[in-house]
């Protein structure tokens, strides 16, 4: 393959990404993906602002985004990858999460950061997944992850 070629990188609105995955408010944490390459890797968007649910516990003097919450913004940004990729009607598919592996967490994220959920697939064999993903801020990593998924019909 000729390396000078430039490869165009795919990208999903929140349109698109409300095809891709079930998830509603409160509980869709990705607002746009970007550099989609194929099904080997992307970049999810989490625009965070104050006004998010849970910050009313977590903490109301001192609010910090919930590390699960974005393991879960790197799942769903790795799930609407795999969806948006395969062959059959997106819409009739379902993503699960199967597992976490590896999970670190760094620095805390704030309200008016702008998360970038990475992800890159490290393999897929049938219907599960595995995704290393990483969370940044700032190019600064806030949170990292081995993930894998399955996708059943539903």
């Amino acid at each position: 393959m000729d390396e000078s070629v430039t490869k165009e990188l795919g990208t999903a609105d929140i349109v698109d990404i409300m095809k891709y995955l079930p998830h509603r408010y409160p509980f869709l944490l990705v607002d746009r993906i970007i550099d989609m390459n194929g099904d080997d890797s992307a970049i999810g968007i989490k625009n965070v602002t104050y006004n998010e649910n849970f910050f009313q516990g977590h903490f109301p003097e001192h609010p910090v985004f919930p590390g699960v919450l974005l393991i879960e913004g790197m799942a769903q940004t790795a799930g609407a990858l795999c969806v948006a990729n395969l062959k059959e009607k997106a819409e009739a598919q379902l993503v699960y999460f199967m597992g976490i592996d590896r999970a670190r967490f760094r620095k805390p994220v704030l309200p008016g950061d702008q998360v970038h959920y990475h992800v890159q697939k490290i393999r897929n064999r049938g219907s599960v997944w595995r995704f290393s993903a990483e969370a940044k801020v700032n190019d600064a990593r806030v949170a990292e992850a081995e993930i894998s998924a399955t996708i059943v019909d539903v």
